[in-house]
Formats: structure tokens, C-alpha cells, sequence
């Protein structure tokens, strides 16, 4: 129905007018039923016939359409008058309610002339929304006490639909626990319930899930799902369980403090503070065992906490128990049995039983020194031992295995203590573990002295020089010898073997300190009157019975050059001057005159040159430096003096020199007698002058003395016992003269022009003295028997066959 509004006449009347017809036509409602969620562009209806108006009239009038209260999801098709969808309508948008009819109102309103049309339009409900739940996971913790029968609430599902389109039953998931009681609202709404149907058992099952569905009645239906996550509560219903009643564990002894030895992992199916345990011993634990192990309450863990010793405890039992948190605790129990493993901890041990500390060095091979016991506190083979001596191989002694872990301690080969007097004797006891342990014991034994050796002296003979002159008293040497023996047995007594010679006993020549063996010379030697001396000392311990040895001691007496030089010929009176008278027409070369001097000493002091201290005429004279001879160097000329001094000396060749002068004076005269060379003359005065006749008694007297001396010693060599054999050194033979004489004979070897021989010096002077008379005899005349001859040649000149000394002139015929 339509209503037209004539034009105005005036603007109030037209104003009153307009409205009453506005409000008059409004009165006029078409209403249309649509579904939810059609298409856009959808026919809803059509205006033109339904409002009897020309479709040509919807653009000419510029037709509108005015929602109100709401989204302009309807529009007017002006070409053909059609009411379209111009947006899809969501009913649930729309209207927020519940309500069970939702309208949208509009108007359609046409110009020239204004014309209202009021519309409303029904929003049909389709089942375009599922079942939602306002929590998608619902959690519930229920105790494992629970009785069954008991309900718990659930949130409920909503359904944005209405009618028949909402939520119209629940499902859950299948469950021997749990089922649903579905209830109904005042308003139609449906609640359920959640039923505990069995006794829960949270060991058993701690979490269930289930799964709530709730389906609407619109066709087709549509559901929605929640998640049911219930939570089982524990309550201490279960005791702490270990997964053996007993455990068995070894553990090494000498384990460190704080090693592991086990760790406990008992059990509890609660949870919380009904599964959290204590672990401790209980009273069945031996305190020993406690003060060893140590148990962590917390964690289970038992560890070593003193010293495990295999020796002394061979297992332990420890009994533990794991009790819960729980309010009412419940606790599960076992038993720990520790087996301790030996190591080879203990070192082996050596024990003397008997022991001698000493033995003498002449004891019997097998004698019995210390018995000894070994021991090991390890078992198997870590306390298997075995005993054995350090270098053995160099030791006399051996052991012997009397029984099981005792031995014996023998003397295997003799014992010397001059070798060695100290065995310091090392026992090595080394037992079989892994690796070996070993242990040392040193057993000290001395070796005592007995008197078996003999003194020794460092030399088996000895040859002592004693310059001549030496003082009374003065030490020769010391004769030392070493006896390795001890104390009584190595104190040693000297002294001289007691030997007479010429009725002078060697005790009064020399003395020895018995003490420490110096030799002393009593008196003072002569080199002149003796040459040596051989005896032999002794030397004796004073052990029981005392040993003792001797030895050979050869004195040689060295010269000194203490004899000055005697000028025996030419022969004059003390302080005098000798007098020569040659002829004026003596030849060069002539002999006028031979100086010979004497000089006790031997060898080099011995040894006598001769010079020309002063001279006249040097021209005239000349003297042989080793033969003393003076001869004319020229023939005399009428100018020469007639008389002619000169001094001569005769020196030594000692150190230092020490010498002889004598003055001659030598007168010349026309004429000498001369005799023939075959022809003996009367002498013009006796030859056997007071001097002459001294020399022969001499002479006669020195050999008599000689013979006897001779005579003596045969006499001596054939009543004395022969002494005992005595071995002298090859080297010490040709310096040996004689045993049995103290006055060895002298040298036969002297310097040139020297005379050793007291037989032939006098001799020599006795020519000498001769040549002053009227016979001058051209060869002298050598006594029978001498036995030695007089050489004035040098030894550079004249060759000897005799000696190969070359400081020799005076021989001896054999």
C-alpha cells in the first residue's frame, strides 16, 4: 500500500500534511522470511509486484533503502524492482540473542512524491555453527581415594544456533572409570556431568584423557570436542621396593675414602613426597661396619670411609633400609654383603730368631749362623714368599730351608778376616703378588781375628848407605813390617839378630826401637877401616803362638872425603924442602923428578892431580898432572939461575878438594957420576937407612896382620854352625863381599899414578929413596906374592888387559 503527499501550499500546511501521510503510510509492513547465508546477489523479492508499483518508477523516483539498526546487507535491483543480497546475512551477527526469531527492519522510500514502504525481514536460522567449548582442555585432579559414584562438573559446549540447530546431546570417550549425565536447563540448554564409575589406582594409571563431544540437532549435525585430562592424586599407598632383596659387591682393600662402592635404587610407585625415601642403616648394621661405610640418605650411595684391610675383615654385611615422605611412611629393606678382595698390600716380614753378631775367621764351613722365619699377612699367592741372599755369589754363607717359613743362615766357604773382617749380610724376602713386594733385613757379622799371619816386610832386603862420620845415635831407617792381623796379633817387636864378627857383636854396632823399628848406629863408622856390614832383624807379634820374620840388612859405608892427600914421595922431613941436582946439559924431556901422594879415601876422593903452584922459569919445567912427573921442558942455557924453586901440590878430587904441597929445589951442576946400566956400584952411604929399615918393618907387620886375619876366619867358618839358608837377591850379590867380615877388602881401582896397596905404597918408597944412591936400578924389583904391579901410565895412554876401569891403574894378577 502506497500513499501519495500532494504538493504544499503553504510550508506549515505542507509540513503537517507530509507527516501525517508519512505516518499513515508507514502503518503499511510487507514482511519476508529469508535463510542465513545466502549468496550475495540472491532474489529475496520482488517490490515492484508487491507494492503494485512500475518498475520503471524504481529509478524515476530514485527508490532508496533505508536498514535500520543494522548493516545494509539488502539492495533495491532499480532495473527490475528485485530485493537482492547485496552481503552474506549471519543471523548469529545479527541477533545476539538466543531469541527464537530475528527480523531485520528497512524502509523503501520513493520521490516525487515521497512514498514509504516499511519492510521486515525474517532471518531464518540454518546450522551453519558447530558446538563450542568455552575450555578446550579441561583438567581435573581427582584423589586415588576417591569413592566411585562421584560426579564432577564439566564445562558445558554453546551452540550459536537455535532451535533445533543447538546443542541436543553429549558423548564421551570410552572409559572403565568415567561416564556422563547429561542434564537440561530451564532455557533448554544442556549441562552434563562427569561420573567416576571404578576405583583409580594412580600407580596403575596416573593421567586418563578423555574426550567430550557435544552434537547439535541440525541436519546435517554438527559437533564439537574437549579434552578431559584428569589427574589421579596420589596417596601413599605403596612401600619403597629395591629391585634385589640382596645385593653382593666386592670392593679392594686399601680402597680410597670416598670410592663408591655401590648405589641404591630402591623404588616407590607414589609420587611426590611419598615416593621421595631416606635411605639408613638399621640396627642390624655393626657399628664397625658404619664407622667404615658411609651411606648417603638422599642418593643411596655407599662409600668408603676408613681403611679397608682384607687382613682383618674378609666381608661386611650391611643392612639399609628406604623409608618414604609420606604421612603415614611406609619403608622397604635389604641387605648389602661386601666382599673385601686382597691386594698385595702387606710387605713380607723377615724375623731373626738366634743370631751371632761375631765369629772367629777359623770356623768350620756349615756352622750356623742365625735362623730365620718368614711371613706374609696377604693369602694366596700375594702371601706366597720366597727368601734369597743379595750377591749371594760373593758371599761365604748360603741359606738353608729347615721347614716351612724358617731357613737357616750357614757359613758356606772359610771365612779370612785379612780379606774382610765385616759382612754386612742383606736378607731379601720378596713375595709373589702383582706386582712383588719385597722387604730387607741386614745382618751384621764381624769376623774376629786369630794369629795366622806372619809379619811381612815391605822389602826381603834391605841396602842402607851410611856416609862415614856419622854421628852416634844417628837413624839409619826404619824398618817396618805389616802384619794384617789384629790388636795382640799385629803388635810387632824388632830386633837384631844377634851375630859376632871379629868379637864385636851387632848389638853394639846398631840398635833397633823393638817398637816401631828404626834402626840407630851406635857408633861412628870409619870408610877407611869398614866398608859393610850384613845382619838380619826380626820382626815378631805377640800373638799365641807369636809368628814372626825376618829380613837382611845390608850397612854400606859411603866415603867422605875426610883424608887430605900424603906426598910420600919424594920423600922429606915435615916442613923441609926436597933437593934435586941434575946435570946443566940434561936433554928436553929429561925426568928429574916424580911426586907421589897418597890419599886414604876411595874412588873420586881418591883421586889425586897434580898442579904447579909456583915456579921460577914456567919455560923450563913442565909437570904430567897425573903422574907427577917433572920433566925439562928445553935444554938449560947459560942465562938460566942455577938453582930453580918449585911448589907442587897434589889436591883430591873430593867435594871439597882438599890438598898436599911439597917445595922442590932443583940445582944444576957441570958434571954427574954416572954408572953403567948393568954395573952395581958401591953405595956412598947405607941403603938401609933408619928410614929404609921402618919401611921394611912396616911392610912385614901389615902382612903378618893379614895372614892372621886369614887364619881367623877359616878358624870361625869352620866351628860355627852353618846359619840358615838366606837368599840374596840377584841384584844384591856382587854388592855382597863378605858375611862374616866387618872389614871389607879394599878397592884394587884407584886413580891413575894412586897407590891403594899399603905393600905396594911402601914399596914405591923404599925405590924412591933408593934412587939417591950411587946404583940407580933400571927395573924395579916386585916383591914375590905382592899380587899387584904399579902402572905410571895414564889410562889414556897405555892400554890395560887387566880392567875395564877407566879411573884404574892398579891391577891385580890372579
Amino acid at each position: 500500500m502506497a500513499c501519495v503527499i500532494p504538493p504544499p501550499r503553504t510550508h506549515f500546511v505542507a509540513a503537517v500534511l507530509t507527516f501525517m501521510a508519512l505516518w499513515g503510510c508507514a502503518l503499511s509492513i510487507n514482511r519476508y522470511s529469508i535463510p542465513e547465508e545466502m549468496e550475495v546477489g540472491s532474489f529475496v523479492a520482488n517490490l515492484a509486484t508487491d507494492l503494485a508499483l512500475d518498475v520503471r518508477s524504481f529509478v524515476l523516483r530514485n527508490a532508496k533503502l533505508d536498514v535500520i539498526h543494522s548493516k545494509n546487507y539488502i539492495d533495491i535491483n532499480k532495473e527490475t524492482g528485485e530485493l537482492v543480497i547485496r552481503e552474506k546475512i549471519d543471523r548469529e551477527s545479527i541477533c545476539m540473542t538466543k531469541a527464537t526469531s530475528c527480523f531485520m527492519k528497512m524502509d523503501v522510500i520513493l520521490e516525487n512524491p515521497i512514498r514509504i514502504f516499511n519492510i521486515e525481514l525474517e532471518i531464518m536460522d540454518i546450522n551453519d555453527n558447530a558446538p563450542v567449548f568455552r575450555r578446550r582442555t579441561m583438567h581435573l585432579d581427582i584423589s586415588e581415594a576417591t569413592p566411585p559414584g562421584e560426579r564432577f562438573s564439566l564445562t558445558n559446549a554453546v551452540d550459536a544456533d537455535v532451535g533445533a540447530n543447538s546443542i541436543k546431546t553429549y558423548y564421551l570417550s570410552e572409559s572403565r572409570y568415567f561416564n556422563i549425565d547429561i542434564q537440561s536447563g530451564s532455557d533448554g540448554s544442556k549441562y552434563v556431568d562427569l561420573v567416576l564409575n571404578g576405583q583409580l589406582d594412580r600407580e596403575e594409571h596416573t593421567i586418563h584423557n578423555l574426550i567430550l563431544t557435544a552434537v547439535d540437532g541440525g541436519v546435517p549435525p554438527r559437533s564439537g570436542t574437549a579434552s578431559i585430562v584428569i589427574n589421579v592424586l596420589d596417596i601413599n599407598d605403596n612401600a619403597p621396593l629395591f629391585s634385589e632383596p640382596v645385593f653382593a659387591v666386592d670392593v679392594s682393600e686399601n680402597t680410597a675414602a670416598g670410592s663408591v662402592v655401590m648405589t641404591l635404587n630402591a623404588t616407590d610407585l607414589d609420587e611426590g613426597t611419598n615416593a621421595q625415601l631416606m635411605y639408613s642403616y638399621t640396627l642390624y648394621t655393626s657399628e664397625k661396619t658404619q664407622e667404615l661405610f658411609s651411606l648417603d640418605p638422599n642418593t643411596g650411595e655407599v662409600k668408603v670411609k676408613g681403611v679397608i684391610d682384607f687382613e682383618e675383615d674378609q666381608s661386611f654385611e650391611m643392612h639399609i633400609q628406604a623409608q618414604d615422605g609420606g604421612v603415614n611412611p611406609k619403608a622397604g629393606h635389604c641387605k648389602i654383603t661386601v666382599f673385601v678382595t686382597d691386594l698385595n698390600d702387606n710387605y713380607p716380614e723377615v724375623t731373626i730368631k738366634s743370631v751371632k753378631s761375631s765369629l772367629t775367621e777359623d770356623v768350620s764351613v756349615g756352622t750356623l749362623i742365625a735362623v730365620i722365619s718368614v711371613s706374609d699377612r696377604d693369602s694366596g699367592a700375594n702371601g706366597q714368599v720366597e727368601l734369597a741372599l743379595n750377591q749371594q755369589e760373593s758371599l761365604p754363607f748360603l741359606l738353608n730351608k729347615s721347614s716351612e717359613g724358617y731357613f737357616e743362615l750357614l757359613v758356606s766357604k772359610p771365612l779370612d778376616r785379612e780379606v774382610r773382617s765385616k759382612y754386612d749380610i742383606t736378607l731379601r724376602v720378596t713375595d709373589k703378588g702383582s706386582p712383588p713386594l719385597s722387604e730387607n733385613e741386614t745382618i751384621t757379622l764381624e769376623v774376629l781375628d786369630i794369629n795366622d799371619n806372619t809379619p811381612a816386610f815391605s822389602q826381603s832386603f834391605y841396602t842402607i848407605h851410611v856416609v862415614e862420620n856419622n854421628l852416634p845415635g844417628a837413624l839409619l831407617t826404619s824398618l817396618s813390617a805389616f802384619d794384617p792381623d789384629l790388636n795382640e796379633n799385629q803388635y810387632l817387636v824388632y830386633f837384631i839378630m844377634e851375630k859376632e864378627i871379629v868379637n864385636t857383636s851387632m848389638s853394639m854396632l846398631f840398635s833397633i826401637n823393638p817398637e816401631n823399628g828404626d834402626l840407630y848406629a851406635l857408633k861412628t863408622f870409619d870408610y877407611e877401616r869398614e866398608r859393610d856390614f850384613l845382619f838380619h832383624i826380626e820382626a815378631r807379634d805377640s800373638g799365641v803362638p807369636p809368628l814372626s820374620s825376618n829380613v837382611t840388612v845390608h850397612i854400606i859405608i859411603l866415603d867422605q872425603n875426610d883424608n887430605t892427600p900424603v906426598i910420600v914421595s919424594p920423600w922429606r922431613a915435615q916442613g923441609s924442602v926436597v933437593e934435586e941436582v941434575i946435570p946443566r946439559s940434561t936433554d928436553k924431556g929429561h925426568l928429574i923428578a916424580k911426586v907421589i901422594a897418597i890419599d886414604a879415601d876411595s874412588e873420586q876422593n881418591a883421586r889425586v892431580t897434580y898442579q904447579l903452584l909456583q915456579i921460577s922459569d914456567a919455560s923450563l919445567f913442565s909437570l904430567d898432572q897425573y903422574n907427577g912427573e917433572i920433566r925439562t921442558s928445553r935444554m938449560f942455557s947459560y942465562r938460566d939461575p942455577r938453582q930453580q924453586r918449585l911448589v907442587i901440590v897434589a889436591k883430591d878430587n873430593g867435594q871439597p878438594a882438599l890438598s898436599a904441597t911439597v917445595t922442590i929445589k932443583i940445582s944444576t951442576v957441570e958434571h954427574v957420576r954416572s954408572f953403567s946400566e948393568t954395573t952395581e956400584l958401591p953405595l956412598e952411604y947405607d941403603v938401609f937407612t933408619d928410614l929404609n929399615l921402618y919401611l921394611v918393618i912396616g911392610l912385614g907387620a901389615v902382612s903378618f896382620l893379614l895372614l892372621i886375619t886369614i887364619l881367623v876366619i877359616i878358624v870361625l867358618k869352620c866351628q860355627k854352625p852353618k846359619p840358615k839358608a838366606f837368599k840374596i837377591p840377584p841384584a844384591n850379590r856382587n854388592s855382597v863381599v863378605s858375611r862374616n867380615s866387618v872389614i871389607s877388602q879394599r878397592s884394587s881401582t884407584i886413580a891413575d899414578s894412586t897407590l891403594i896397596s899399603s905393600d905396594a905404597y911402601w914399596y914405591s918408597l923404599f925405590l924412591a929413596e933408593t934412587r939417591k944412591g950411587k946404583v940407580v936400578m933400571r927395573q924395579p924389583i916386585i916383591p914375590k906374592g905382592a899380587g899387584y904391579f904399579v902402572s905410571s901410565i895414564p889410562r889414556s895412554i897405555g892400554p890395560s888387559e887387566t880392567t875395564d876401569s877407566r879411573a884404574s891403574t892398579l891391577e891385580y894378577s890372579k
